[in-house]
């Protein structure tokens, strides 16, 4: 019996080695590094980045991208559960179908769409052979800055939906099936039963989906890389070109701390927004 009662530790000392070693740890370097500046505590990184002309360009295109794509997921991902909750039959392989992207890497994401839209693309090669323009068209240009945030924006949808479809699958799944009867007796339409039923009870699995590609969004880097290069300065982006480009650590590491402290803030934003709420008499 008195073994028994460390069995529980025994077996989650694996995952707490992992997590101070791969984790913690390498956590508190970067935190040391981002508020110290020759041996002293100081804020000196941070306004060394905020001096950079890329920092505030790179602070409002990755709120751009995640404004508009956190949403778009989010709806679209509501609508292809929906979709498979409904099916009677080969909901299993509809599922399936839908997060084949899940198994596919950022970087190779990327890859893919840029041979889509590319100059000598598949898409220019078709519109060409159909007729539709005389000659392949420069689609993803640093000119066009509404032509690269609508690449990258697609090439997340496609890429990144499925996650939330997931989440949002596994908590309409836990949803009795009996609400929907009910409701359908008395007559309450399809959108009247998803908007009073299948939405209040989904609350805690939008809160989850919400956060989790939030934090995701702020972190995209692989297909901004590959579809934009430096045209479209991003928060990881330039974290990536400090560490590497310039060889500056501290300045990388107050990146870093600049993108974990958004992720937290819209994360504490969301457990308000959609937190369970006791009702007060």
């Amino acid at each position: 019996m008195s073994d028994a009662r460390f069995l529980p530790y025994i077996l989650l000392a694996p995952a707490t080695v992992f997590l101070l070693g791969f984790f913690l740890v390498p956590f508190g370097q970067v935190a040391v590094e981002a508020f110290t500046q020759y041996g002293h505590l100081s804020f000196g990184n941070f306004q060394s980045i905020a001096r950079d002309w890329k920092f505030w360009p790179s602070v409002r295109n990755t709120f751009v991208l995640t404004l508009i794509l956190v949403p778009l997921q989010i709806a679209l991902a509501l609508a292809m559960a929906s979709l498979v909750m409904a099916l009677k039959r080969g909901r299993d392989v509809a599922l399936y179908i839908f997060t084949i992207p899940l198994g596919i890497s950022d970087l190779a994401a990327g890859l893919i769409w840029l041979a889509i839209l590319e100059q000598n693309g598949f898409l220019n090669s078709v519109l060409y052979y159909v007729g539709l323009i005389p000659g392949p068209k420069l689609l993803l240009s640093y000119q066009s800055i509404v032509a690269l945030f609508a690449a990258i924006i697609i090439a997340e949808l496609w890429r990144a939906t499925a996650i939330v479809l997931v989440i949002l699958v596994a908590g309409m799944s836990l949803i009795p099936k009996e609400y929907y009867e009910a409701a359908e007796v008395f007559g309450a339409s399809p959108w009247k039963r998803f908007v009073r039923i299948t939405l209040p009870l989904l609350r805690p699995s939008l809160q989850t989906a919400l956060i989790l590609r939030t934090i995701l969004a702020f972190e995209v880097f692989a297909i901004v890389l590959v579809l934009a290069g430096n045209n479209l300065p991003i928060l990881m982006g330039e974290t990536f070109n400090w560490q590497f480009a310039l060889q500056d650590r501290a300045g990388a590491s107050a990146y870093a701390m600049v993108i974990l402290g958004i992720s937290i803030g819209f994360t504490l934003v969301f457990l308000w927004a959609l937190g369970e709420r006791k009702e007060t008499r």
